[in-house]
């Protein structure tokens, strides 16, 4: 059995922020995160990005679980979904769409690889 523990996510130290690959204009935001890769295709942690807009490829599944912040992401062909610190959703793989960070957020996640 593997258990991962992300204790303070609101508080942990993540990663040097690095600007985003895809921006849409200005500010160009930036991201850091703090990744636990585990033996059984999961991957977790923590990320955050400040405010900005940028395009986004998700390969694999993803839930996320927002604690702070706010913004939208749109997936192509869709309505932005609006969410805020508290709201969470789950992205099915190879899912396209766009970033729009109002207020730094920060999430944790939960990525299922195949």
């Amino acid at each position: 059995m593997t258990i991962t523990h992300l204790q303070n996510a609101a508080a942990a130290t993540l990663s040097e922020p690095k600007p985003v690959s895809a921006p849409l204009g200005e500010p160009v935001p930036a991201i850091s995160y703090l990744d636990v890769e585990r033996a059984d295709q999961v991957e977790t942690g923590i990320w955050e990005a400040t405010p900005g807009r940028w395009a986004r490829y998700v390969a694999e599944q993803e839930f996320c679980h927002f604690i702070a912040g706010h913004g939208t992401f749109t997936p192509e062909g869709g309505a932005p979904i609006a969410f805020k610190a508290g709201d969470a959703f789950m992205m099915s793989e190879n899912t396209r769409g766009i970033w729009d960070i109002q207020e730094t957020v920060r999430k944790t996640y939960v990525i299922i690889k195949r």
